[in-house]
């Protein structure tokens, strides 16, 4: 008999316990890694010191919780939820950047959540992964500027931005999408539409 995964549509929309439960172990987890990347970026500061704005080609792990919360839960308020969860995970393990990374957490989720409703939560394939993560990436290319970097050069605040959307749509989008692709194939995603790929 072939598995039919559970519809998102209609009725389908509504959170499951098992979507919660998901949404916030994946936050968990990736709290952890981003725990781990917040001492990476400041152990790698000195390998940028030649063009400071080229460090933001490690910025796409940041951005991956609210993508692949949406590609794999596949519901409304998944991507922010997982985004959410993992940043007040960081925040708990200890970060430079204290609670501002929660509300960071919420903006880099609503953003790919827009993304995700825009294809009315059916469209899932590489290019939706890659404009959801490109588009979570415009938070931290704006607000980053103006909160950290506004005595750089504005050809430096550009080139931060547009480095950043490129890491989030490589890292986040197509890293989400292959990491989505390989779990489905383990079987862990049996509970969701994700399931087919």
């Amino acid at each position: 008999m072939k598995y039919t995964p559970p519809t998102t549509t209609g009725r389908g929309h509504r959170f499951r316990t098992v979507d919660t439960v998901v949404a916030a172990v994946l936050g968990v987890a990736i709290g952890v890694v981003f725990w781990l990347w917040n001492l990476v970026w400041s152990a790698t500061e000195p390998l940028f010191v030649f063009f400071p704005p080229a460090q933001a080609v490690l910025y796409g792990v940041w951005l991956l919780p609210g993508v692949l919360g949406g590609l794999i839960i596949r519901k409304p308020g998944a991507a922010v939820l997982t985004s959410t969860a993992a940043a007040c995970v960081s925040m708990v393990l200890g970060t430079q950047w204290g609670v501002l990374v929660v509300l960071a957490g919420v903006a880099q989720g609503a953003l790919p959540e827009l993304v995700f409703a825009a294809g009315r939560y059916r469209r899932w394939g590489m290019g939706w992964a890659v404009l959801a993560a490109a588009a979570a990436g415009v938070s931290p290319a704006i607000w980053d500027n103006v909160q950290y970097y506004y005595a750089l050069p504005l050809s430096f605040q550009v080139a931060y931005g547009v480095i950043v959307i490129a890491s989030a749509a490589v890292i986040a989008g197509v890293g989400g999408r292959l990491l989505t692709t390989a779990l489905a194939r383990t079987g862990a995603l049996a509970p969701f539409p994700s399931a087919a790929g």
